[in-house]
């Protein structure tokens, strides 16, 4: 989920053939009730934006992990791997 628009995410999926949805949050509402929303700096300016996080939610609806401030490259096989130990 993020905050870019439906359009955006749309391409983005077919781009790497995902076989789930993409969710939408533009006005960062979403974002902010999960505490991933909010005042960033960069090179000394102040913006609005996403903390990149994940979030494990169970098929029961619970939340079962959360990861915050991760970096793409290596976290994907992190989360695999705790996914894997969940189902075990």
């Amino acid at each position: 989920m993020s905050t870019d628009s439906a359009q955006s995410h749309n391409k983005f999926a077919a781009k790497y053939s995902l076989p789930f949805p993409l969710l939408v949050d533009e006005a960062g509402k979403v974002g902010t009730l999960y505490g991933c929303y909010g005042l960033k700096k960069m090179y000394g300016k102040e913006y609005m934006g996403i903390t990149r996080s994940t979030f494990i939610i169970g098929t029961d609806g619970r939340l079962e992990k959360v990861y915050r401030k991760v970096k793409p490259e290596p976290h994907v096989a992190e989360v695999i791997t705790d996914i894997k130990a969940m189902s075990d």
